[in-house]
């Protein structure tokens, strides 16, 4: 017999950990709350008849947030047969009223009471068996982390799959009989097991309740118990939950000593201390990247794109076809289309896998958490909100996630608003274009890649402050509160998961995506129209590539990038980031290097300048992202009007920076002063008065959020 099993509780309480424990998957772990945004799905590997759904991190039944709502629809309407509640055990007391809320479903529960090991670390005591009689469900202590007491857990999901309880006794009094009229009161509909939990649902007035069952509860009841309780419905609900929770632990759970300033905690006396916490967290991203970009990564990079995809695969890839007497087009295909395109993407993943290895230990051991905590402090005053963040965190692997991971802030205009500017900071697809920018151009120099990351940033706040004053996201942003996890030594297996998913995924575009769109490339830019006859042509500027990149790349030329390669390659990388680098592989004849693999390096070098290049990447950075997340930007949108309005947003805001920073740089370089630094001085005057004008909505003006 089959059994669905839903895995539910609290943010970062283990849930993630559990379930790749338990059907062998390799879900991202993160030593933050809100990794998990939207329900994965697995089979037991010990009982492939067990079916475990792994949901959203939530607090409440009554949800605020787009994943919360996932959670709770799961449950009410996903035919679970089992609730496995995991529970924070260092923090029982506020773990526990997301557990009164499932048994008050009537689904038959199974409570694990995880983090064993700090548990006992911290000496604090739970009579397991007196809770479990408390309320009224199974309690088993596991440790996901270290797979302890799993399978003594998953034999109690077996056993308790067909029981059925609904405790009522949580609530006593006014407020029980209160619950019970509006009970009675609700369509006959609705299951006998959910009757109870809609009848709190009402109580409190939850606005996701549909207004057909809203209408049959007796509002004079609800209205009566508050008069008499003199307080809301919400609160008098609420004060009830954790007054039953306290009685519950009051003789289940003694702390086994005084409270101390744990080492986390004196830590975060240095991290994220109000004048050190920025400088901190710089220097921090400033150290990964030197050793991704600039020392470590770049060796073995080096090693990738002059030794290996240089002097070992091309002229081994020559002779083998020359051995075979392959045809000509064939032969440039493989060499200069397949080779050259791919093998220019490849060459950067080196440098990828050390980034993302750093990543991953600043997730792991719980410093990421921090820096959306310090960053709320910033991103506060300029009208965001610091769970804004936590998705730009996220996309430094991939904007997908990212974006998606948007779904926690409750806001909807910050949470559209977090959609339109997450993708500025620069994702594992952008790294190669930061690389080859920072190694070709720069020859290096420790300072281009940080500030790659650290211009996307700006890009976010600037964006913040200047949307916050429209009307479409006029208010306050939605409160941030974060439980900060404890800070521990990253797990080897976490590190090198997470390393490997964020560069395999990078490794299959470059074997799918990148691959056709090198072919398509090198079609067009081998065949053309050449001494009057259509054919494979000698000179590159006579291809249909270059016909088609001539026809805008004028668009580009205030930015200092007017030449139709790097407008082609701009262009190219909306289909994968990584296209930008493919392209230039093909166009400057990567795959033709003998000896010298830099001799790519130095034909781009000479076709910009310094600053030309770093506006070229600039724009690259800030642009629309790559199909996919442009995909998952629709879909969180769902609306077609704020997609484009979202892509049209980020391209043109792209453009005005690149130009600035090309124009006035050009200027202030010893370059004359023409129309285009007019333009320049223009845009930049009009991005300082849209930072600094005042917001022209009150502070308590109700703004309509929509888009007509």
């Amino acid at each position: 017999m089959s059994i669905q099993v839903a895995l539910a509780g609290n943010p970062n309480c283990g849930k993630t950990t559990l379930f790749n424990g338990l059907t062998g998957a390799t879900q991202y772990v993160g030593n933050w709350p809100g990794v998990t945004v939207e329900k994965k799905e697995g089979k037991y590997k010990e009982d492939k008849d067990i079916k475990i759904t792994d949901l959203p991190g939530i607090y409440s039944l009554s949800p605020y947030t787009l994943e919360e709502v996932v959670s709770r629809e799961f449950l009410l309407n996903g035919n679970v047969d089992v609730v496995l509640n995991i529970i924070d055990g260092s923090n029982l007391e506020r773990n526990l009223f997301l557990t009164t809320q499932i048994l008050e479903l009537g689904i038959p529960t199974v409570v694990a009471i995880n983090m064993l090991d700090v548990i006992e670390k911290r000496k604090d005591s739970i009579n397991y068996k007196k809770l479990s009689k408390e309320l009224g469900c199974p309690v088993l202590p596991i440790s996901a982390l270290k797979n302890t007491g799993i399978k003594e857990l998953m034999a109690e999901v077996k056993k308790v799959a067909n029981t059925q309880s609904l405790p009522k006794n949580i609530y006593a009094g006014k407020v029980l009989n209160a619950l019970n009229t509006i009970e009675a009161s609700l369509p006959s509909s609705i299951e006998a097991s959910r009757r109870f939990f809609y009848a709190i649902k009402l109580f409190e007035r939850d606005d996701k309740i549909e207004a057909s069952i809203k209408s049959k509860a007796e509002a004079s009841v609800i209205e009566t118990v508050e008069k008499s309780m003199d307080d809301d419905s919400e609160s008098i609900i609420t004060d009830a939950r954790y007054t039953y929770i306290t009685s519950v632990i009051k003789d289940c759970y003694k702390k086994g000593s005084k409270e101390v300033i744990t080492t986390s905690d004196k830590i975060d006396r240095f991290v994220t201390n109000r004048v050190l916490a920025l400088p901190i967290f710089a220097l921090v991203m400033w150290f990964v990247y030197y050793i991704s970009v600039t020392t470590v990564g770049t060796i073995v990079t080096d090693w990738t794109n002059d030794v290996l995809f240089g002097e070992i695969i091309p002229p081994a890839v020559d002779r083998f076809l020359d051995a075979i007497q392959c045809a000509d087009w064939l032969h440039g295909l493989i060499v200069d289309g397949i080779i050259g395109g791919v093998g220019a993407v490849i060459g950067f993943v080196p440098q990828m896998l050390v980034l993302f290895f750093f990543l991953a230990i600043l997730e792991d051991c719980g410093y990421m958490a921090r820096v959306a905590f310090i960053m709320d402090r910033i991103f506060r005053k300029f009208g965001l909100s610091g769970k804004s963040f936590i998705p730009m965190l996220i996309g430094t692997g991939c904007g997908v996630p990212a974006v998606m991971a948007s779904r926690t802030i409750e806001s909807d205009r910050d949470r559209k608003m977090t959609i339109m500017t997450t993708t500025f900071i620069p994702c594992g697809a952008k790294m190669p274009i930061i690389g080859l920018i920072a190694g070709a151009i720069f020859h290096g120099a420790s300072w281009v890649a940080p500030s790659a990351y650290f211009v996307g940033m700006a890009a976010v706040i600037v964006s913040g402050i200047m949307l916050k004053k429209t009307k479409l996201f006029a208010g306050d942003p939605a409160p941030f509160v974060m439980e900060m996890p404890a800070y521990h030594m990253p797990r080897v297996v976490n590190v090198l998961r997470s390393m490997w998913e964020r560069g395999s995924s990078f490794i299959k575009k470059a074997g799918t995506i990148i691959l056709l769109s090198t072919i398509v490339l090198w079609f067009l830019q081998e065949f053309g129209w050449e001494k009057g006859a259509f054919g494979m042509v000698d000179d590159i500027d006579h291809s249909i590539l270059s016909s088609i990149g001539q026809t805008f790349a004028w668009i580009f030329s205030p930015l200092g990038w007017g030449d139709w390669k790097a407008a082609v390659a701009s262009v190219t990388g909306l289909i994968a980031k990584e296209n930008v680098v493919a392209t230039f592989g093909q166009l400057y004849g990567f795959a033709e290097v003998a000896e010298e693999g830099n001799e790519f390096w130095g034909q781009l070098s000479a076709s910009f300048t310094p600053l030309a290049a770093y506006s070229f990447m600039i724009f690259n950075l800030l642009c629309a992202p790559c199909f996919a997340a442009m995909g998952a930007i629709k879909r969180e949108m769902n609306n077609t009007k704020w997609f484009w309005i979202a892509i049209g947003y980020q391209c043109g805001f792209a453009y005005i920076c690149s130009l600035i920073v090309y124009q006035l740089g050009s200027l202030f370089n010893g370059g004359s002063f023409g129309f285009g630094t007019i333009v320049g001085f223009i845009l930049l005057i009009v991005l300082i008065y849209l930072l600094v004008r005042p917001s022209k909505e009150s502070d308590t003006a109700e703004v309509e959020f929509a888009v007509k």
